[in-house]
């Protein structure tokens, strides 16, 4: 099935895509950066630099810590962190949505081509 992925890129080396979001949805949904990680198969080092890439990128965290401790430590998005991810997602569904057609019509022609050469 053809899928449409969305890469936004809004400086050198600022980058967030469909991995980013993902990553910060597991976050979201799993109360820690090293859960949301394993939930990825990725290990923790490479999910809080992906985190780290993304505090850089904007004046405000996408994600707020709390250390361990008796109550344990975890992770939740900030404000602005459930705003980037609702952002990033509507404008994914708009883009599927404008380019569904186009999408369907280059999937149909995979399709074909996936089927092999045709026999004379």
């Amino acid at each position: 099935m053809a899928r449409l992925t969305l890469r936004l890129d809004l400086a050198p080396g600022a980058a967030i895509g469909h991995g980013k979001i993902r990553l910060l949805e597991a976050v979201r949904d799993r109360g820690s950066i090293a859960a949301a990680g394993r939930s990825m198969a990725m290990s923790y080092r490479r999910a809080w630099l992906l985190i780290e890439a993304l505090n850089a990128i904007f004046d405000e965290p996408v994600i707020a810590t709390r250390h361990g401790g008796s109550s344990g430590g975890g992770a939740e998005l900030t404000p602005f962190g459930h705003r980037l991810v609702e952002r990033y997602r509507a404008m994914e569904r708009k883009a599927l949505s404008a380019a569904a057609a186009d999408l369907a019509e280059l999937e149909r022609a995979a399709r074909k081509s996936a089927s092999g050469p045709k026999e004379p």
